[in-house]
Order: C-alpha cells, then sequence, then structure tokens
C-alpha cells in the first residue's frame, strides 16, 4: 500500500468496527453515469456523482465488477482480477475514484467475482491446454461417464448441465453460471494463493473492503458425488426462477463445502492486516442461507458478515416473518453479522417485487435502518424505484433470454438511473444507453426529487441520518421483538440508550400497547407517532412509532 492510501484508510478507518451496523450503497456501474458518452456507465461517472452519494449519508459504496471481462455476464466473468476493463476506464480513474470518495468520508468496496473467472482468462487458457500443464489443476476438470455424459448430475444456475465439454483435454470443466465462467479448483493451493495475492493487490489500492459474490460456491466436492433430488414442497424461487431445474435438486456436493471455512480464515487473516478493511459474503443457497450465514461469520476469524436472501424473497415482508427470520439468526448465528438487502442487481427491485406504494417504500427503509445488523441499499431505491419494463428485443441478460417469458432476467432492475427527465436518456448519458431507461422511471428524476422536500429520496436520508444519530440502532441488541398482528415491534438498546420501534406493515390502521417503561417519542420526521391519551399507540396504514426511554 502507498503511503497516501495508508494515511487516508487510517483516517478513514479510527473505527475498526465501522462496518457494524453500517449502510453500503451499492452500485451497478455500467447503469450510474455515463461520462464519455459511450453509452456505458463508468469510473469517472462515480465520481461525478459522489456528492449525491455522500449526501445520503451512507457509511460506503460498494462496486460491482469494472474488471476487464469479455462481459458474457456482465462483469462477473473476470479475464483480468487487476486491471479495469476500459470501458469502465483505467485504475487511474479507480485511484481517483478512491481519492474523491476518501475526501468526502466514503469507504470503497468492490465485488469480488473468486469462484470463476472468463474461460478468457490466462488461467484458463493455460488450463485447457493440456492435462499437465502448470495450471492444469487450477479449474475443476473431470473425465466424462463410460458412455460420454458429465460426470455428474449437477446443473447451471443459469440453465442445463454444470458441465462444459472441450475437445482440448477431452474432458468436461464445471461452471455454476455460464460455460463461459468456468469454476476454479479451490482444493489447489495456488489457486488459493493466487486469489489472495488478488485480494491484497487492491487492498493496496486503498479499497476498504469486498463483497464476495457466491461465497458458498468456492468448493465443489472432490468426490463430484450426485446432488439428491429436493422435495418439490422444498423448492424456493430466490436463487433461480422457478422454472429453472436448478431448484429441483438438494446442493449437497456442489457448494457449500466444509473446506470453505479454512480458505475463509486465510482471507480474514490477510484483511486483518489491513486495519478497518471489511467483507460482506453474498450467500446463494434457498434452504440454508441463515445457516451458512452463521457458520461464515462465527468466531471473529472468518468474513465479518454475509447477506442471504430471505429479503430478497418474492413474498412480500411480514412482521411474522421478519420475526421467524431473526429468531432463526439468534438460532444458527448467535455470533455472527447478518446484512440486510431489499435489493440488488439480481432480483426484481422490491417496490414492485412487494407491489408497496410509496408509504410502504418509506416505512421498509424506515425499518431497515431500526433492524440489528448492516444494510445495504441498491441504487435508484432511494428515488422510489420499481422494476422498469424491458421489452424482449433490448435484453442483455443471457439468463432472462434463457429464460423468457416466464422470468425476464435482470435488465428491468439493472436500467439507468435517470438524473434528470430533460431527454429521453435520464441525463445518464449523451450517446444511446446500453439498456433502455426505464420510462416509468423518468417522473422520478433526481433533479425534480431534491427539490421536494416531500420527495421519498429525502426520506431515505433522514433514515440514515436517524440511524446514524443512535449507537442502540447501528450496533445494539435487539430485544423483545414480536409480531402483533401486522405490526412489527422491538427495543434496540446499546449503552445506556434504549429505543422502542413498531411499524404497522399494513395498510389498514392497527392499535398496539406501548412498551412498558417512560418513553418520548422521536423521529417525527420520519412520520413517528407517539402514544394517545388512553396510552395505546394507534398506528395509520403503514406507520412507525420510535421512542426514546426516559
Amino acid at each position: 500500500m502507498t503511503n497516501t492510501a495508508r494515511d487516508l484508510r487510517t483516517e478513514l478507518h479510527t473505527d475498526p468496527d465501522w462496518w457494524r451496523g453500517a449502510v453500503i450503497y451499492q452500485i451497478y456501474p455500467r447503469s450510474y453515469q455515463d461520462s464519455n458518452g459511450d453509452g456505458i456507465g463508468d469510473l469517472l461517472g462515480i465520481v461525478q456523482r459522489l456528492p449525491h452519494i455522500a449526501s445520503l449519508g451512507v457509511d460506503a459504496i460498494w462496486i460491482s465488477p469494472f474488471f476487464r471481462s469479455p462481459m458474457k455476464d456482465f462483469g462477473y466473468d473476470v479475464s483480468d482480477y487487476c486491471d479495469v476493463d476500459p470501458m469502465f476506464g483505467t485504475l487511474a480513474d479507480f485511484d481517483a475514484l478512491v481519492a474523491g470518495a476518501r475526501q468526502l468520508g466514503i469507504r470503497i468496496m468492490i465485488d469480488l467475482v473468486l469462484s470463476h473467472t472468463s474461460d478468457q482468462h490466462a488461467w484458463f487458457a493455460e488450463s485447457r491446454k493440456d492435462r499437465t500443464n502448470d495450471k492444469a489443476d487450477w479449474y475443476v476438470w473431470a473425465d466424462p461417464k463410460p458412455d460420454g455424459t458429465p460426470p455428474n448430475n449437477w446443473l447451471s444456475i443459469f440453465g442445463g448441465s454444470a458441465w462444459q465439454w472441450d475437445t482440448r483435454r477431452e474432458q468436461y470443466f464445471l461452471h455454476n453460471f455460464l460455460a463461459s465462467q468456468p469454476d476454479l479448483n479451490f482444493h489447489n493451493e495456488d489457486v488459493q494463493q493466487a486469489l489472495l495475492d488478488v485480494t491484497r493487490f487492491w487492498l493496496d489500492r486503498g479499497v476498504d473492503g469486498f463483497r464476495l459474490d457466491t461465497i458458498n460456491f468456492y468448493f465443489a466436492d472432490k468426490e463430484l458425488r450426485d446432488n439428491p433430488a429436493l422435495a418439490p414442497e422444498k423448492r424456493n424461487s430466490t436463487i433461480a426462477p422457478s422454472v429453472n431445474p436448478y431448484n429441483h435438486q438438494e446442493h449437497l456436493y456442489s457448494k457449500n463445502q466444509p473446506e470453505n471455512l479454512a480458505f475463509l480464515q486465510r482471507f480474514r487473516a490477510l484483511l486483518d492486516e489491513y486495519p478497518g478493511s471489511t467483507a460482506v459474503g453474498e450467500v446463494g443457497d434457498a434452504q440454508r442461507g441463515l445457516e451458512i450465514l452463521g457458520e461464515y461469520t462465527s468466531g471473529g476469524d472468518k468474513v465479518h458478515m454475509c447477506y442471504a436472501f430471505e429479503f430478497l424473497e418474492k413474498n412480500p415482508l411480514t412482521a411474522q416473518k421478519i420475526v421467524d427470520v431473526f429468531n432463526r439468526v439468534d438460532r444458527v448465528a448467535p455470533d455472527g453479522w447478518a446484512c440486510w438487502a431489499y435489493s440488488n442487481h439480481d432480483v426484481e427491485r422490491h417496490a414492485s417485487r412487494w407491489g408497496l406504494p410509496d408509504a410502504a417504500q418509506r416505512l421498509y427503509t424506515t425499518m431497515m435502518m431500526c433492524l440489528r445488523g448492516s444494510a445495504c441499499l441498491y441504487q435508484g431505491e432511494e428515488f422510489g424505484y420499481g422494476e422498469a419494463d424491458v421489452a424482449f428485443e433490448d435484453l442483455q441478460d443471457p439468463y432472462g433470454i434463457e429464460f423468457w417469458p416466464e422470468y425476464k432476467g435482470r435488465d428491468g432492475c439493472r436500467t439507468p438511473i435517470v438524473w434528470e427527465a430533460s431527454n429521453q436518456n435520464g441525463g445518464f448519458s449523451e450517446g444511446r444507453p446500453w439498456l433502455p431507461v426505464g420510462h416509468e422511471h423518468l417522473h422520478r428524476a433526481a433533479a425534480a426529487q431534491e427539490d421536494d422536500p416531500s420527495s421519498i429520496v429525502h426520506h431515505y436520508r433522514r433514515a440514515i441520518a436517524f440511524r446514524s444519530a443512535h449507537d442502540a440502532l447501528s450496533k445494539g441488541e435487539i430485544n423483545d421483538l414480536q409480531a402483533t398482528g401486522p405490526v412489527l415491534h422491538f427495543t434496540r438498546r446499546h449503552g445506556g440508550e434504549t429505543i422502542f420501534c413498531a411499524f404497522n406493515l399494513s395498510d389498514d390502521a392497527y392499535t398496539l400497547d406501548m412498551a412498558a417503561g417512560n418513553w418520548v417519542q422521536i423521529a417525527a420526521e420520519l412520520g413517528s407517532i407517539g402514544p394517545g391519551p388512553d396510552g395505546k399507540l394507534h398506528l395509520g396504514p403503514w406507520a412507525p412509532a420510535l421512542a426514546l426511554k426516559v
């Protein structure tokens, strides 16, 4: 690390546990801001919009992949881990982004895709040459069965077999995603070291942390045993759409292997050399997500936090659902730390997924800022975006093209941000955007919302500021978590501060008894109400009640 990068990191990380309760803003760089008119967002575009990000009051930004890539999966197929793809800029542009963010008190986290590379990565080009080269064992290769079929029944999330035949080696290679995304062989120590070297490269460049893509996919079963069938009643379409046969298997052997824990300890040991650095893992498992979260964040010697998919599911979050999730976290991850998200670049935006009116979106945002754990916000949700309608002929996502029309893919949540409504490109680019701007987003242009004190973006600022002002919300315990009808209520406590929180997750009014004690209403700017003359909380539709114990 350069002295400048080290000084900046030290200055920003006076609290090494800043990540605990942090608010992290996810940027999908292709769609955030284009700085050069080619229709694709880039790193200097993010620099241009740093004042907006800082105005939200978030602690860090997570940037989806910007490494060199053939873009078959839009950057999640990496061909060079240590360089910026020219469509996003240069390493110098990345340095400028880090420096600009530092000046505004914002930390930088980047998306590391370690489970697989592009088939155009130099490692794979060498590995596929023959069975004896220096990197012959860097990927998961296997001989066919005697009849020439794949070595087992594993399936790709993107459809079909997870095995691709290679004529050079006359073997199959594993790909849990696209056939152009071969899986690395983590059983090889040299592979682990190469990936740790990549991690160090970016830490030395000044990054503050990583979002680890598909963290539970790193290892595959050494014996390549068949996955068992999954009973229909246990299937969950959060990870893959219901029309995808991937949901028909229990993925016992193709992911979630116990050897991963030792690698995560090596990864954490490296991060610990850089005070204040952190990592959040994406746990992609529809059945055991929270249990894996508990395993991977236990003991203080693996990743700092993980997020599972409980809040990214199709079914709306009810009060009872949240209680059930947190009770399960208490059982399986008593010393772990969760990071919650309602939306990201892989799922339908929650405003559409749950059919939320503006009032409900505001309440869910306030509730997120009051729940125990860290929080990820996805670009555009601060403007109240729902899913954009992208015509089939405009689709870019191979996932959506494969399963259309029952599943429309991920492009609807990836359309460009509308910064102004003065033209059809929404101020995103002077050229034709890589995905069409969502027409349904034009009336939610950032510029117009800035001028309206009642707009949802200002609510996001107020909710984040409320969380930041109270250690009980960012770092404290959560107690007395209950669902009473549609109302979720609990207390948060840290040091001498105790805050009571109640949220009516319905469009009907509801009356709730106030918790025992002396309470003072707070956060009126978030629509919080206090008890009525009868001492009860008369919660209107989508209304919160927030109070400080005195």
